[in-house]
Parts: C-alpha cells; structure tokens; sequence
C-alpha cells in the first residue's frame, strides 16, 4: 500500500508543476489564443485593413478571435475619433485576376487600327555605344 501512495503523492507533485515546464493547459492555450487574435483583429482595423483582407494575411489565426478584435478596435475608434494609421510596411500585393484581351475571348475580333501596340522593348548590348 505504501508504495502506490508514494507513487500517487509523486505523480500529483509532477502535475502540479507542468505549468513551471511549459507545458500550457487547455484553457491557458485558448485563453491565449483568443488574445493573440484579438490583437491582430485589432492592429488590422487600427492599419485600415478591411477584415477581409485581416483573415487573408492571417489564416492561422482563429477568425472569430480576429472579428472580436477588429470590431472592438472600430467601436474604439469611432467613440475616439481615431484615424487608420497606414501600415509603413507593406504586405505582399494581393493577385489580380486580370481578364483576357478582347481578341483572345473572340478569334474573330480584329484589332482597331486606331489601337495603339506596345513599343517593343530595346534590347541592350553588350557593346557600348560609340
């Protein structure tokens, strides 16, 4: 009997300890998480980033966590009066669709002669100019 009370009475003394570890609970870990997403809801609405734009350049992060902080921070600064402060770091441009040319929707469409074509590039030289 002795030794599984022993035993007990040590691993109770290891569990106690797990947060000294590292080792976060499930309610620390979403506590934190909740946090961590407020915040970036929160620096996305105070950059003017629509939330849109906040979900795509955060897709880890929890999306109803971003919503909370993003309309926290617009109530914050409407009430304030605030104004957006631009991001002096830009993120990656988004990718643009850009729809085909007329003439490739339509092979039977001709160019207009008042259309204007694009110069062709200079090719450089190795050789200096004299």
């Amino acid at each position: 009997m002795r030794p599984r009370l022993a035993l007990l009475m040590l691993c109770s003394l290891l569990a106690a300890g797990c947060e000294q570890l590292g080792i976060e609970s499930a309610a620390a870990l979403a506590t934190r998480k909740l946090a961590d997403g407020k915040a970036v809801g929160g620096a996305c609405r105070h950059a003017g980033r629509a939330i849109e734009d906040c979900y795509a350049l955060n897709k880890k992060t929890d999306k109803a966590a971003v919503f909370a902080g993003w309309r926290e921070m617009n109530e914050y600064m409407q009430e304030n009066k605030l104004e957006v402060v631009a991001p002096l770091i830009r993120s990656e441009p988004a990718v643009v669709a850009v729809p085909p040319a007329a003439s490739a929707i339509d092979p039977d469409h001709e160019a207009d002669g008042d259309a204007a074509e694009p110069a062709p590039r200079a090719r450089a030289s190795a050789k200096p100019a004299h």
